[in-house]
């Protein structure tokens, strides 16, 4: 078989590729899964400023760039007059508009893009002509091999994560004047919600006692965990399914969660802003109920079966399969 020859050009000032930010995901995917994959050779080319694309002529067949910007992606120098296919990882959809991406698509000459998010989110902001594909990648499996057992962990809180808005209606009034459809009040409504209840604990209030400590370990001390975001489910849902977790996950119409393939009541516990403090209660209620062990444990094996980087990368070949 015949191996497919990527790519990759980065900037190595790009925060999510370096290995030292708080959220590695992305470094994960592109700069550890992709060299696994035994059906591509991938080729990194870190540059700041400005790459000569010529230099790839008949040597590979496939450019991968981590987002379309500028500030992932160094300038493209003579992109215009090669025929190689451009696919690009997509930044938050939302900011397309206000990061002038549309400029970067014919810049870069993208030729199809990926991201976790449903396809829905991404035409919200984007042409119907510009090719997308979900590809739900973040999840690095050997990050959850070794965690502690279900029954070992804080069962009477649950644990809350991720940026939360200000709840004063002084900042919300602020917000939706100065600073509307952008602020943390607007993306994590619920989020923002359940932080508010006393038998939950956000993660930024324990980070000291889990300090240098994955995001991994410090979920796996807890029984129950949320992820909720208003528009589309983001890596902290698979990431919190992952660790073991009863993932109580905010899936609604709204944020078309449901292309994940969580079944509520079977491997999570779908919330929303009308029913999750009925749903938390019901579990606090509850405590040693096995039915929540067996929702967490086989919410965890269809994760790191369905929802893993490999699985992701596969996705992607496919992609590139596609494209040639």
């Amino acid at each position: 078989m015949t191996k497919i020859n990527v790519a990759l050009i980065y900037k190595p000032s790009y925060k999510f590729l370096t290995g030292n930010h708080f959220d590695n995901t992305t470094y994960y995917f592109f700069m550890l899964a992709l060299k696994r994959n035994s059906k591509i050779n991938i080729s990194y080319f870190p540059e700041e400023k400005s790459f000569d694309t010529m230099k790839l002529k008949n040597k590979y067949d496939i450019i991968l760039i981590a987002e379309n910007h500028s500030d992932a992606t160094p300038e493209l120098k003579g992109i215009q007059n090669l025929d190689i296919p451009v696919i690009s990882r997509v930044g938050d959809p939302h900011d397309a508009k206000r990061k002038n991406k549309f400029f970067f698509h014919e810049k870069f000459k993208i030729k199809y893009y990926f991201n976790f998010m449903d396809k829905s989110y991404f035409y919200k902001f984007y042409p119907k002509k510009y090719p997308y594909k979900t590809i739900i990648f973040g999840l690095e499996s050997a990050l959850y091999q070794d965690i502690k057992p279900y029954d070992e962990r804080i069962k009477n809180k649950i644990l809350n994560s991720g940026v939360i808005g200000k709840t004063t209606i002084k900042s919300r009034v602020a917000n939706k004047i100065i600073n509307p459809k952008r602020s943390s009040w607007y993306f994590y409504k619920l989020r923002t919600l359940c932080n508010k209840l006393k038998y939950v604990e956000h993660a930024r209030d324990i980070e000291k006692k889990y300090k240098k400590k994955d995001y991994s370990y410090i979920l796996s001390q807890y029984r129950a965990a949320i992820g909720a975001t208003t528009f589309y489910p983001t890596i902290k849902y698979w990431e919190i399914s992952a660790s073991g977790c009863l993932a109580f996950l905010e899936i609604t119409k709204e944020n078309q969660g449901e292309y994940l393939g969580y079944k509520d009541n079977e491997t999570a516990i779908f919330i929303n802003e009308k029913n999750y403090e009925k749903k938390f209660k019901k579990y606090l209620n509850d405590l040693d109920n096995p039915k929540w062990r067996e929702i967490a444990q086989k919410g965890q094996k269809y994760t790191m079966n369905h929802l893993n980087n490999d699985h992701a990368v596969d996705s992607l070949v496919d992609l590139f399969n596609e494209v040639i």
